[in-house]
């Protein structure tokens, strides 16, 4: 008998191959409007997750930032400080959820914006979807959703399994952070399928992509058109945001330089065209490993 003999049929319903566990319907997110970022490890999703949590707070939005990485770094400028992970609050009190208070594991950042940090298993250990699936249910039992507007999960690095993809089965909408430049651009291939995948049996839809710390776009808006995406946001490479991320502080709360303005200008009319744009899908088709090579490779 075969190991596989055991396996749920579970073919083309979360991607071909997949043996995802769905979303138990209790754990919705319901009222809010749920962003997912993703792109390279290192691109800037930290900076721009909390950046676009700044400028819908400003907008008057309630904002919640869900970090989806074990450095537990993606709200450190809305806060000034690393907070405490969800999965190791859980542990001390030994996965007890009725002992903890929402200020164990909530701390209120700029604008009001509520901060929280999932963590994740230790290294090369359990699954990122796990832990994600404990925050929300944990926010759910303390009814920290029932009056937020936004909620974005800022995700680790590539998708590179269901674990990882695990904020899509929340998530409205994907938004992917890239640069200018091939590695990036590939990953962002590896992204559109995931979310197109996942947008099978989710709501889950692709937002746009923002160029980030980029002088051009030209390599970026290339790609987007061959699969049929759009960039809808283009963050310059300034030394403005690096920083504001020395200071631990969002781009809200810098002096207001020249390249401060402009970009938060751009924050806030990226955050406003998320919200109110138009309900234009798009459907973009990942290309083969080898396609994407040929496209943005040089002889």
């Amino acid at each position: 008998m075969s190991p596989k003999d055991d396996m749920p049929d579970l073919k083309g319903r979360d991607g071909e191959g997949s043996v995802q566990v769905h979303l138990d319907p209790s754990q919705k997110i319901e009222g809010a409007t749920v962003f997912s970022i993703y792109g390279k490890g290192g691109i800037g999703k930290s900076t721009t997750s909390s950046n676009l949590s700044a400028a819908f707070a400003s907008m008057g939005k309630r904002v919640l930032q869900i970090g989806c990485d074990p450095k537990h770094d993606s709200t450190f400028t809305l806060t000034g400080k690393l907070q405490p992970t969800v999965i190791d609050i859980l542990k001390d009190v030994d996965f007890h959820a009725e002992e903890l208070r929402p200020e164990d594991f909530v701390t209120e950042g700029y604008g009001g914006v509520m901060c929280v940090e999932a963590g994740g298993p230790p290294a090369g250990t359990g699954c990122g979807g796990y832990v994600v699936g404990q925050t929300v249910k944990l926010l759910k039992q303390h009814h920290l959703l029932d009056d937020t507007d936004v909620v974005i999960f800022d995700v680790l690095g590539d998708v590179v399994c269901g674990g990882f993809a695990a904020p899509l089965q929340h998530a409205d909408k994907a938004v992917i952070v890239t640069a200018n430049d091939f590695d990036s651009i590939y990953a962002m291939n590896r992204i559109i399928a995931a979310v197109q995948a996942k947008s099978a049996n989710y709501k889950v839809r692709l937002a746009g992509c923002i160029a980030n710390r980029s002088k051009a776009t030209d390599e970026v808006d290339r790609f987007c058109r061959e699969v049929g995406f759009n960039r809808i946001g283009h963050m310059p490479d300034v030394d403005a945001i690096r920083r504001s991320r020395l200071k631990k502080k969002t781009l809200f709360e810098m002096d207001a330089d020249e390249d401060i303005l402009a970009c938060r200008a751009e924050y806030l009319r990226l955050a406003n065209a998320l919200l109110t744009g138009t309900n234009e899908e798009f459907n973009p088709q990942s290309l083969p490993d080898r396609d994407i090579f040929e496209l943005l490779g040089f002889d």
